[in-house]
This record gives C-alpha cells, structure tokens and sequence, in this order.
C-alpha cells in the first residue's frame, strides 16, 4: 500500500515526490511524513518537487503539506499539477509551478536517469559542477560529470562516481551497503561516507592528483589510486 501512495526519487534538483491522486488527503501526508521519518538523515536538506498530478488541492491543504516537509528540514519549490485549484494555491504560497508530469529543469545536457542492469535502481547523472548549497539525492548510483564544490552534498543509496574534483561532501550506500564506492578524478572532500563509515580526509592522500577509488575494507575507509 505504501509504495501505491507515494513514489520518490532523486533528481538533479533534490527530491521529486508523486503522491496518489485519489486517496485521502489525510492518509497521503501521514504516509509521507512516515517515509521521511524513516531516513531522516537521507532526506534532509532536500530541495523537493511534488508531483500532484490532476489532483486538486487548495492552499490549506498545500500549506499543510510544504509546513510538514519543513518540520523536516525539506524544503518545497515546485508544483507539478494538471489542476488550476492547485496551481493558484501554489501561486498563492509562492511556490514555483509546472503542467504536466514532467521534471523541471532536466535536460539532455544536464540530468539523465539511468538503470543499473544488475539491480535496475534508479540512478542520476548531473553534467555540469555542483556548487555550494545544492543536494542531490538518489536511491541507486549518482555520476556528476563536473566538480563538487565545497558546501555541495552528494547522498546515495548505491555509488557516486564524480568525474572532476570531489570537494564536498558526500554519502554512499545511505541505507547501510558497505559494498558501495566513491571516485573521483581528484579525491579531495569535506567528509566522505559509506555506509556507516566516515573520514574528513581520505588517508594516504598526497599533493598529487590522480584518480581515486574510496571503499570499506576491514571495517575501514580506503581509498586507493586508479591508473
């Protein structure tokens, strides 16, 4: 019943939650407060984008929903909705709209979802530099082509793969895979995690630059050079 309510998954924007366009208003959102609340640590500081499809809403409704997100430290900035009750609430909230069961802002050259052919999660690939203050996150594999800047924060239930300098902070196997990895062309982050394992500075590392590969090898973060 859970996953006909709700759906989520990452996108290059943050967060992009579809709920049920027939169920009680009521019986969604304690749904999704419950989902949240189960990976707390996962969700916070998402950017969301909420997929409300013909379903209308009318502000006190929306505001209810946008005040639920923040007491979770997510944050709200778009509506998508085929319904004018919706998107004059949004309007109305100042929150950005879009028609259509469509993701804002994704583009050939920016966001491409892709499969994994072992597991078929979802994943991101973000084609541009992720700078301070942006989160991605994703349940299954994220690849940024471009730099991670400081201040920007990568979450991953599977692999981040950045091909460029990794400086910010970043999260692999969210939901406890210790078998997930994180590389970069140049291995330099605020914090990196996988699993439950978290160093501030990649041991080992050295004034040189040379592709990196960080992994969890007897109970520990390694991170070994890549030719």
């Amino acid at each position: 019943m859970q996953d006909e309510l709700i759906a989520i998954k990452g996108i290059k924007d943050g967060l992009l939650i579809n709920l049920n366009t027939t169920e009680e208003w009521l019986s969604i959102t304690e749904e999704l407060a419950s989902r949240i609340d189960e990976k707390s640590d996962f969700f916070s500081g998402a950017s969301v984008t909420v997929d409300l499809g013909n379903r209308p809403v009318p502000k006190y409704e929306l505001s209810s929903l946008k005040a639920l997100l923040e007491r979770r430290g997510l944050t709200l900035t778009v509506v998508l909705s085929d319904s004018d009750t919706t998107n004059q609430s949004a309007l109305a909230l100042d929150l950005r709209t879009e028609t259509g069961n469509i993701i804002p802002g994704r583009t050939a050259q920016e966001t491409i979802p892709t499969n994994s052919e072992e597991t078929g999660t979802q994943g991101v690939m973000f084609r541009r530099t992720l700078r301070s203050g942006r989160t991605i996150h994703s349940d299954g594999h994220v690849v940024v082509y471009g730099d991670v800047n400081p201040g920007a924060k990568i979450i991953a239930t599977g692999d981040i793969i950045v091909w460029g300098r990794l400086r910010g902070t970043v999260h692999a196997g969210a939901n406890g895979d210790e078998s997930a990895i994180v590389c970069a062309l140049d291995m330099s982050p605020n914090q990196l995690r996988i699993a439950g394992y978290i160093v501030t500075s990649p041991p080992g590392k050295r004034g040189e630059v040379y592709p990196e590969v960080a992994f969890i090898r007897n109970n520990q973060i390694v991170v070994e050079a890549r030719d």
